[in-house]
C-alpha cells in the first residue's frame, strides 16, 4: 500500500469523510468494532491506520480508498470546511462526488505512468462566451466539429472523449463534477437519477470545459455563479437537443403537439424538461402550451415506445471512456495490473469473467 503523506492529513480526510457520511464518532466506531476513542485519535492524526482499517474505513464511509492516500486536486470546487455542526445534504453530496473525482483523476494518472493511456488534446471554442446566446453558438460548433448537424448524439461519453473531458459515471449521491489539471480534464457523473438527467449533466460538465468555468475569465466576471450556471445549462441543452431538431415536426397548420415532443425526447434521449424548453427556444410551441406539457411526464413506456423499444445504453451500462477501457484491458493483458485492478479501473463496467484470459502471472500496480 501507498505511503500516506502524512497521518495528519490522513485523519482530516477520515473526519471530513464521517460528516460526509452524516455519522457520528461513535456510529463510525461501531461499524468498524473500535472504541470512539480510537477514531478520535485517527481524526486527529495521532494513531496509524494499516491497509485492513482504511480499506474498511473507505467501505464505511463509501469513499475511494485512494482519498485517504493522496492529497486532493487543488482546483476541487469545495469552498467550505465539513464540520459536523454546519454540513448540508449539498455538502455532504459534493464532497463525496469530489472524492470520487479525485480517484478518477489518479486512475487515469496510474494508466498514463505506465505508458498504456495517452489522455485525448482538450478542445475549447475559439469565441467568447458572456450570455445563453453565445453558449447556444458554442454547442453548434461542437456539433459541427464533430459532424453531428443536428441529429441525436448517439455516445455522450464518446463526445466527451473525443472533446478531451474523460467522463465517468460513479456510484456517489448528487449530480455531476469537473476539474482540469495541468493537460488532463475529468468529470463524473452519478449514476443516480433517470438517463435524461445524466445526459444533461454530463453535458453541463463538458460545458463548463468547452466555453469556460467558475476558474474561468472567459465568461466575465460580472455574471454571477447562478448566471454563470443558467450559461452553462443553455450550452447543455442546445448540444443535446438543438433548436433546428424542432423542424422536423414543426407543422403549418399549428405548433407542435405531444407526440412530437415525445419523438424528439425518446430520440435525443433528453428529460422532458429540457425538450419542452428547447421547443419553447425553437418557437415550435408556446409558454402556454409548453406550461400544459410540463404537467404531464411521459411514462417510460411512452418514450420507448416512440423509439420502437430501442436500448439506450449511454451513461449506464457504458460508465468509461472507450479508449479509457482499452488501455485498462491493454494492462491486463500485458499483466501490468491485476484482475480486481482491471474491475476497479472499469467502475462497475466489467466483471473479473469478462476479461481475456491469459498465462501471465498478475503484478500488483
Amino acid at each position: 500500500m501507498k505511503e500516506p503523506e502524512g497521518w495528519a492529513d490522513v485523519g482530516e480526510r477520515v473526519r471530513e469523510s464521517r460528516v460526509a457520511a452524516g455519522m457520528s464518532q461513535e456510529q463510525l466506531a461501531s461499524a468498524l468494532r473500535l472504541d470512539r476513542t480510537m477514531i478520535a485519535k485517527i481524526e486527529r492524526g495521532v494513531r496509524r491506520v494499516d491497509a485492513l482499517e482504511l480499506a474498511k474505513l473507505a467501505s464505511v464511509l463509501k469513499v475511494p480508498l485512494s482519498h485517504f492516500l493522496s492529497p486532493p486536486p487543488l482546483v476541487v470546487s469545495r469552498r467550505t470546511e465539513l464540520a459536523d455542526d454546519t454540513v448540508t445534504d449539498a455538502t455532504r453530496q459534493s464532497y463525496r462526488l469530489e472524492a470520487a473525482l479525485s480517484a478518477w483523476l489518479t486512475d487515469i494518472r496510474q494508466l498514463m505512468e505506465i505508458g498504456e493511456f495517452s489522455p485525448p488534446e482538450i478542445d475549447r471554442y475559439p469565441g467568447a462566451v458572456q450570455d445563453a446566446s453565445s453558449a447556444r453558438h458554442a454547442a453548434l460548433w461542437v456539433r459541427n466539429r464533430l459532424g453531428l448537424g443536428f441529429d441525436p448524439i448517439d455516445s455522450l461519453m464518446s463526445v466527451c472523449e473525443r472533446l478531451g473531458q474523460l467522463v465517468a459515471v460513479v456510484d456517489a449521491p448528487g449530480e455531476g463534477a469537473s476539474l482540469v489539471e495541468d493537460d488532463l480534464a475529468v468529470a463524473v457523473i452519478s449514476r443516480q437519477g433517470d438517463p435524461g438527467r445524466r445526459r444533461a449533466t454530463a453535458a453541463h460538465e463538458l460545458g463548463h470545459l468547452i466555453v469556460g468555468d467558475e476558474y474561468s475569465t472567459d465568461i466575465g466576471v460580472h455574471v454571477s455563479r447562478d448566471g454563470r450556471e443558467a450559461v452553462i445549462d443553455a450550452f447543455a441543452a442546445e448540444l443535446l437537443l438543438p433548436a433546428g431538431a424542432f423542424r422536423s415536426v414543426t407543422r403549418s397548420d399549428g405548433p407542435a403537439g405531444r407526440e412530437d415532443l415525445l419523438v424528439l425526447a425518446a430520440r435525443f434521449r433528453t428529460s422532458w424538461s429540457l425538450t419542452v424548453r428547447q421547443a419553447v427556444e425553437a418557437e415550435a410551441v408556446d409558454r402556454n402550451v409548453a406550461k400544459e406539457m410540463r404537467r404531464r411526464n411521459p411514462t417510460r413506456a411512452e418514450l420507448m415506445e416512440a423509439v420502437g423499444w430501442a436500448p439506450q445504453p449511454d451513461l449506464e451500462t457504458v460508465r468509461v471512456p472507450p479508449g479509457y477501457a482499452h488501455a485498462v484491458v491493454e494492462s491486463f493483458k500485458k499483466s501490468l495490473i491485476t484482475a480486481s485492478r482491471a474491475v476497479e479501473l472499469m467502475r462497475g463496467q466489467i466483471v473479473a469473467a469478462d476479461l481475456p484470459l491469459h498465462d501471465d502471472a498478475d503484478l500488483e500496480l
